[in-house]
């Protein structure tokens, strides 16, 4: 399946279902967060640029004959711009070039901030849960509020999360929605459905 699949009417709509299957089993309130991508990584567009120019400067050197003329400084700009215009619009190739740690730490940074601007930390009993997928990169993060004590679901937890990480890595969605609905049981163990409880937070997918 391809990202945009990811981002579809149809993904959504399926993803409302599993939030709702999982607010019926538990106290938390779930939020999934879907975008495009988390950072710019412009840097990655311009060192494949510069890498195509290298490219370029040494084929004509090396490769073509001698009565070809070297490239003219706009030659090069040319090249350059062509490079880096291709590297923004091929994501396997500006993922490869932009690095796995900051890819990393883009996610995680706009995880944190989405959670606060969408008002998952103001629940009354600081149940909120986010499950922010970013397309571009292909990681996920939860983040859960302080009302919501993971460490004590131990590997279970730690297990769902990595199978809904793998889920985008591999852009499978047939995973991803099972394992949204995985996570009721194990919350609902642990911080089960009250009489009282109400629908604090919108059901709905936040997507561009």
């Amino acid at each position: 399946m391809s990202a945009r699949g990811f981002l579809s009417p149809g993904l959504r709509a399926k993803a409302v279902e599993a939030i709702r299957q999982v607010e019926r089993q538990t106290s938390a309130e779930l939020v999934v967060a879907l975008r495009k991508r988390s950072g710019s990584y412009r840097h990655a567009d311009y060192l494949f640029g510069v890498l195509l120019v290298l490219a370029a400067a040494v084929a004509v050197e090396v490769l073509a004959p001698p009565s070809l003329p070297s490239l003219s400084p706009l030659d090069l700009a040319l090249v350059f711009l062509v490079g880096a215009g291709l590297c923004a619009y091929l994501p396997p190739l500006r993922r490869l070039l932009a690095g796995a740690a900051l890819q990393r730490h883009h996610v995680l940074c706009a995880a944190r901030a989405a959670f606060v601007e969408m008002g998952i930390s103001r629940t009354s009993a600081r149940g909120g849960i986010l499950v922010y997928v970013s397309m571009l990169e292909r990681r996920v993060e939860v983040v859960a509020d302080l009302g919501l004590n993971t460490a004590l679901m131990g590997e279970e937890w730690r297990s769902l999360v990595e199978e809904l990480r793998r889920s985008v890595r591999e852009l499978d969605e047939a995973r991803f929605i099972p394992a949204l609905e995985a996570l009721g049981p194990i919350l609902g163990r642990h911080h089960p459905r009250q009489a009282d409880d109400r629908n604090e937070l919108p059901d709905e997918v936040s997507a561009p």
